[in-house]
């Protein structure tokens, strides 16, 4: 049924055979609890048919990752983590071969986020159980119960992408899922440069003064948790750092009331995290205001799109959520009121979705710019 594979030498049998046969199913069992980056306990692959499962732990896997990346296709289920982790163990970030059922499964109408276990049983009507999710995949020896779950993840993954690429091939929708695949891995592999990670955590109610203190300590926390390997949330929180930028402690008995904060975090950063909230630079350097989100939009225009969008759906048979998210709406509102020239539509946008939706869709809101300039204006 599977090969446990922890010895170097058995994983050269592995590399010849992935030669062979360039498709493969892919899984991984890590950990990340008190860690930055995850710890990979163990690797699933199936090679037609044969399911091995690499020893994260004892193995060197660095010819194993060149294969991956040279691969005909790789297939996952919902593989954003996956990815994650093979991006941070092979240092490179750019797997273009990639087919997820997750994604394949919402283009034909079963939502989003899937679950593997569903997939199987409503495409192929196979049974799984999930029972190991929480089991510690870096404990040795593992348990016969932990490696029978890791292969389950593997043994049917082909032959679920199978069925599906068959189906969407019948809809015409196969090119289009491939395409949001390269489009996920690529999602993945973006990292928000250092200096602009303030703007996932503050909003249009900040001041260009809490900006600027967000900025800092957004940088900090990075480079902090980066270099000691702990998850971010260890240092600060995202909703402790916003707290600390509105009540702007000035001294270690007010620091010690924000929202969340650690006390062996006070202790040993506290006077850095207070000098970051109070030395700051010029105010010509601080950070623009960020604009405000568009609560609506006017009502021809929204019944414009809905019409627009519903004819796509029912030309295309691809599902509403699927075709468009709110956060690409909100990427249009946007192209639509900057500066265009300064504003970069998501990959999502400028594929496949362009001419059938993109273009009309800005050809729509141009109508509403002024309501949307509007609802944007940044606080002064």
């Amino acid at each position: 049924m599977y090969q446990f594979i922890h010895q170097q030498q058995d994983l050269q049998n592995v590399l010849n055979l992935m030669d062979q046969s360039s498709i493969y199913g892919l899984d991984t069992e890590f950990i990340k609890v008190d860690t930055l980056w995850p710890k990979l306990g163990v690797f699933q692959i199936n090679i037609s048919g044969k399911v091995y499962l690499l020893d994260g732990a004892a193995l060197d896997l660095s010819e194993f990752w060149n294969k991956l990346f040279n691969a005909q296709q790789n297939i996952f289920h919902a593989c954003g983590e996956d990815i994650d982790l093979i991006y941070h163990y092979a240092q490179v970030r750019q797997l273009n071969n990639v087919f997820d059922t997750q994604v394949a499964m919402s283009f034909l109408g079963h939502g989003l986020q899937v679950s593997y276990q569903n997939a199987l049983k409503q495409m192929i009507d196979i049974d799984i159980e999930k029972d190991q999710t929480r089991s510690d995949w870096l404990a040795r020896p593992l348990s016969d119960k932990q490696l029978c779950y890791a292969a389950n993840d593997v043994i049917y993954l082909n032959h679920l992408a199978q069925r599906l690429k068959s189906q969407l091939q019948e809809k015409g929708l196969l090119e289009f899922v491939l395409e949001d695949c390269q489009h996920l891995t690529e999602e993945i592999a973006q990292q928000t440069p250092i200096e602009l990670l303030y703007t996932d955590i503050g909003n249009y109610r900040h001041s260009r003064r809490q900006l600027m203190q967000l900025q800092q300590l957004s940088i900090w926390r990075e480079q902090f948790a980066k270099s000691l390997n702990i998850p971010r949330s260890f240092l600060l929180k995202n909703s402790t750092m916003i707290d600390l930028v509105e009540k702007n402690p000035r001294n270690h008995f007010q620091l010690s009331h924000i929202k969340h904060i650690r006390p062996n975090v006070i202790r040993e950063y506290g006077k850095l995290i207070l000098d970051l909230l109070k030395y700051l630079p010029e105010k010509e350097l601080w950070p623009a205001n960020i604009p405000r989100p568009v609560k609506h939009i006017s009502k021809p225009v929204a019944e414009q799109i809905d019409r627009m969008i519903a004819g796509v759906v029912e030309q295309t048979s691809i599902p509403h959520a699927v075709l468009m998210r709110k956060k690409w709406l909100n990427e249009l509102y946007q192209y639509i009121v900057m500066p265009q020239s300064t504003q970069k539509l998501s990959s999502y946008l400028t594929g496949w979705r362009y001419e059938l939706l993109t273009q009309p869709l800005l050809e729509i809101l141009q109508q509403d710019q002024e309501n949307l300039a509007e609802q944007m204006k940044v606080r002064q």
